[in-house]
């Protein structure tokens, strides 16, 4: 306890407080300036909180503290284990409380001032769930959530930069290392440029080294363009044949069905997609929402201790008892018309029951079909993509047999071709590298010649040049192919899509007349669910009211019921009170004496008589005592005189004995010298 109150006097006599206290003068202060001092050391955590405690009531100021060390998450310690003596001691101003919420407090300023700013932004406020019902106030809500998420985010990233942000040192060196840098590569151009001027026509093979890295990098995006017109035509080819797919469906479902049947089929989506949007999302959402309502509340209330707990238990078990009992009166209570109304519950909810169950049952087939769908998809753009086509039937599977017997035989002939082609290229190769050889061999001599003219590397270059306008040729003749493969094909695209217009249009008119159709079935069964849910509402009003009201007649009849209970047991007891008297009354009135001294009011007169015989003998008692106090008090002080006194001779006597033996010793002692 001492050396928390040192660290708190130290810290508040530094920056920002400068409050210049020691120990003395600090235990010393009284409730109401300790709560005060506790007050300005949260209002610098929190500036909201720098207000004089003078100007709002104690109710107020413990609330407002409570509500603070909430958010910063404080918790009380060991000694101070139950809240509402917590609460009491911050209200009076206890030391043992404010003590260690001042040592708490100043050991982490920084930390918690931190806390409390971003309290201001991330404490969400509870919205009740039935406000949550309003479309507005619901997005108002999720705007809310996303803004908070959004500064979550922001602040993290800040605190990120703070942490691993570069020093100015750093940046320094950086700056010298890249001009450094900067230096040696200019060093190295100028290098490269003195060595290109001594080769003659170096600014035309600059140019044309400067054209071909141009064509290279035109070859480049060439290249990706037909990357991505290819990749554009697969996933044109792939809507083409899910349009395709669906088409098929459509057709199917069009020859196979009609009107009434489609009719009947978009009822039951109807009817289905109506109960998941009015009954089973919105009580999914009110269970969830009531869920997360009750678990912020759980998170925002302060710590529980094990008393709190045990005292919520003996809660739960006293309400759980009471339950019980009202189960028992109502089992005790049972009447035919309140079985009549339980029998109706209990099949009404065993088709709700049902009925979910049965809509959870669809839900997951549909989830499963669309899965199935989706991964069908996948396996034919993976086969596609790998080459492939899709599962053949039998007739397929023959013609595809007899074109792979074809392309056996011709695979055999180009075998056979490929075996005398090798052999040529054998010879060929033979003769390549004996012009190689020859061609090194004039290549040298040629070298020498123009080292003696002195025009060394000019064969060199002009093979160079003669191979980069070849390069470009072919380039040419190569992009030109492109281009022209790309306009066919991009073509032959045009005339797919348009033959696929022309063959789904009287398709998609008849699917138009379809959805007029549908558009107008669907208004007059949109307006005849506002019949019926006007005519639902008037019923369920009434029956809302009947409720109301059998439920206020209830109460009245329970209400007088215990009214004529608590009437008849004051009437047995004024019953019982009345035979009482009676029977003193005739006790009383008795000629017989023994049936006399039965009676009450004999009893107690004959207590009164004793109890007055008892107090006059004590009265006389007393006078006696007063009498002979003076004497007897006179007779004590002379005992005590005579005992001093005899306790006085007592200690003379034995002082008198122990000088005489001691004289006796050296009388003795004196006859043992004259002997000696």
């Amino acid at each position: 306890m001492g050396d928390q109150m040192q660290f708190i006097v130290e810290k508040l006599n530094q920056e920002p407080f400068r409050k210049n206290y020691n120990l003395i003068s600090f235990d010393s202060l009284e409730p109401l300036r300790l709560l005060q001092l506790l007050s300005d050391v949260l209002g610098e955590i929190d500036p909201k909180h720098a207000v004089d405690i003078r100007e709002e009531l104690p109710e107020q100021t413990a609330k407002r503290m409570l509500n603070l060390l909430g958010i910063l998450k404080y918790k009380p310690p060991g000694t101070v284990s139950d809240l509402s003596a917590f609460r009491q001691g911050l209200v009076t101003g206890s030391k043992t409380v404010i003590h260690p919420v001042l040592h708490w407090l100043l050991q982490r300023t920084s930390e918690l001032r931190t806390r409390a700013y971003l309290a201001r932004f991330l404490v969400k406020l509870e919205v009740p769930a039935e406000f949550l019902q309003d479309d507005t106030v619901a997005d108002f809500n999720k705007q809310y959530e996303e803004l908070m998420e959004a500064f979550k985010n922001l602040h993290k990233e800040h605190e990120q930069l703070k942490i691993s942000g570069l020093s100015t040192a750093e940046i320094r060196r950086d700056i010298s290392a890249m001009e450094e840098e900067k230096d040696q590569l200019a060093k190295r151009v100028e290098r490269l440029k003195k060595r290109v001027e001594t080769v003659q026509n170096h600014q035309r093979m600059l140019e044309i080294a400067r054209q071909l890295r141009l064509e290279k990098e035109r070859e480049e995006s060439l290249a990706q363009q037909k990357q991505e017109q290819k990749s554009q035509l697969f996933h044109t080819e792939q809507r083409l044949q899910r349009a395709q797919v669906q088409l098929k469906e459509m057709q199917h479902v069009v020859a196979d069905s009609k009107p009434e049947s489609l009719m009947k089929k978009l009822e039951e989506e109807i009817n289905f997609n109506s109960y998941l949007v009015n009954e089973k999302i919105p009580r999914e959402m009110e269970s969830k929402k009531t869920s997360v309502y009750f678990l912020q509340k759980v998170v925002a209330e302060p710590a529980m201790t094990q008393a709190d707990l045990t005292a919520l238990e003996s809660e739960i078990e006293e309400v759980n008892a009471q339950m019980n009992q009202l189960i028992e009166k109502r089992i005790i209570t049972y009447e035919p018309t309140d079985s009549k109304f339980s029998m109706y519950r209990q099949q009404a909810s065993i088709i709700s029951r049902k009925k979910e169950a049965k809509a959870e049952e669809l839900q997951a087939a549909k989830e499963e079909m669309s899965s199935l769908e989706r991964q069908v998809e996948q396996k034919n753009s993976q086969a596609h993509e790998l080459g492939g086509s899709e599962i053949l039937t039998e007739d397929e599977f023959k013609q595809y047999v007899s074109k792979l017997r074809s392309k056996n035989t011709l695979y055999k002939k180009k075998r056979q071709e490929i075996a005398e082609i090798t052999a040529e290229y054998g010879i060929l190769q033979r003769t390549e590298e004996l012009l190689r050889q020859r061609h090194e061999a004039i290549q040298q001599h040629l070298q020498a010649i123009e080292e003696k003219k002195g025009i060394s590397g000019y064969s060199y270059t002009q093979e160079e040049l003669e191979r980069v306008s070849a390069v470009k040729s072919e380039m040419d003749e190569v992009k030109g192919q492109t281009l022209d493969n790309m306009s066919e094909m991009v073509k032959k695209l045009n005339a797919m899509v348009a033959e696929k217009k022309a063959s789904l249009a009287p398709v998609i008119k008849e699917l138009r007349q379809l959805r007029q159709n549908c558009q107008e079935l669907t208004q007059e069964c949109d307006e005849k669910k506002i019949q019926y849910d006007s005519c639902a509402a008037g019923l369920e009003t009434n029956r809302s009211a009947l409720e109301q009201e059998v439920k206020g007649l209830l109460e009245e009849c329970a209400q007088e019921e215990s009214n004529y209970r608590y009437i008849n047991c004051m009437k047995r007891s004024l019953e019982i009170q009345l035979q009482r008297a009676k029977e003193e009354m005739k006790a009383y009135v008795s000629p017989d004496p023994q049936e006399r001294r039965r009676a009450v009011r004999e009893q107690y007169t004959r207590i009164i008589l004793e109890q007055e015989n008892l107090g006059k003998k004590l009265r006389e008692k007393q006078k006696v005592v007063r009498e002979s106090h003076g004497p007897n008090m006179k007779q004590m002080k002379m005992w005590q005189d005579f005992e001093q006194l005899m306790e006085c001779k007592r200690e003379c006597f034995l002082k008198q004995q122990n000088q005489a033996a001691i004289g006796q010793i050296i009388q003795e002692g004196g006859k043992d010298r004259l002997v000696l």
